[in-house]
């Protein structure tokens, strides 16, 4: 199998990628990626690929733009080097929050990401809990986007107390909060929100009773920490016992959000590794690795065999 696909690792989240090698049994493609003094990118594969499947590992986690144009410059050395498909495996996907317009004369900017993608060569996508499933029909090739939810929930069992609830942040992240509730056995509990500012939200109703229970607070994402900062002192108000984990797929702690997290009431995060962590040695974290669900993705496409048993 080693010879007919090769796996190459962006500089985003290099762990991962080779995370996913072990899995699958083979060792990662040789390449180069280096910066000129002047910025520009360089990338060069160090092994042919020509007639082989191509799959190249590169989250768009921050500094977004420099990872994003990375993985265009990997997809564009494979079809100049006659690759027969090239895969990005992008477990993290940068920009998927602007997948609609807000407001006239406003990009939207995850169907761009799309169509360059589509450009440079990318044949197929495999993606992790996109913030916003019309994402996919950006694309007008595959895209399989996987879920971390069953991994995740594995990972929390022995961890959350007994009468836990699952809170979702958001009405949008409720169908997201009902998988987790199903597969943990509990009832799901919804914050509304309203903006009171161009980057501010606050709670306004807490819809589900969470008096005198914990509470499993998930997301899609952790960025900067504000909205599950909020969300745990709404709970708290609504009278939920000071016992909270938070569960997201992917934690970008960016802007200060370890701080915002710093609440006593906070017990455990857990997270995966689709991004890179500069620091995981917060006593809080528990990051949970998605390689063999992604390895897993692979194997299966490599047999062209379906996915529905990933999900």
């Amino acid at each position: 199998m080693g010879q007919e696909f090769i796996l190459f690792a962006g500089t985003a989240n290099p762990a991962l990628a080779a995370a996913i090698a072990a899995e699958l049994g083979i060792q990662l493609g040789a390449s180069t990626v280096e910066r000129f003094p002047d910025g520009e990118l360089a990338v060069r594969l160090d092994e042919p690929v020509r007639r082989r499947e191509v799959f190249v590992v590169q989250p768009t986690a921050p500094p977004v733009d420099d990872h994003l144009f990375e993985l265009l410059t990997f997809a564009d050395a494979c079809r100049r080097s006659a690759a027969t498909r090239i895969t990005a495996v992008v477990p993290y996907f940068g920009y998927a929050r602007s997948d609609k317009r807000h407001a006239r004369r406003e990009p939207i900017t995850a169907s761009l990401v799309a169509r360059l993608m589509e450009a440079a060569g990318v044949d197929h996508v495999i993606t992790l809990d996109l913030h916003a499933a019309q994402i996919e029909g950006f694309f007008h090739i595959p895209v399989d986007s996987l879920t971390a939810v069953p991994t995740l929930c594995r990972a929390l069992r022995e961890r959350l107390p007994a009468e836990v609830v699952v809170v979702s942040p958001d009405t949008g992240r409720v169908p997201m909060a009902t998988e987790y509730a199903h597969r943990l056995g509990t009832s799901v509990v919804v914050l509304h929100k309203r903006r009171a500012s161009g980057t501010e939200t606050e709670v306004t109703h807490v819809v589900g009773e969470v008096r005198d229970r914990p509470c499993l607070i998930i997301d899609d994402m952790i960025s900067t920490g504000g909205t599950i900062a909020r969300a745990v002192v709404a709970l708290l108000a609504a009278g939920a016992r000071p016992e909270v984990v938070i569960a997201a797929s992917h934690g970008l702690f960016v802007g200060g959000a370890r701080t915002k997290l710093n609440h006593e009431a906070i017990r455990d995060v857990f997270v995966t590794d689709s991004v890179a962590l500069d620091d995981p040695s917060w006593p809080h974290l528990h990051v949970v690795s998605v390689a063999p669900l992604i390895a897993g993705a692979i194997r299966r496409l490599l047999g062209d065999q379906s996915l529905g048993d990933l999900y």
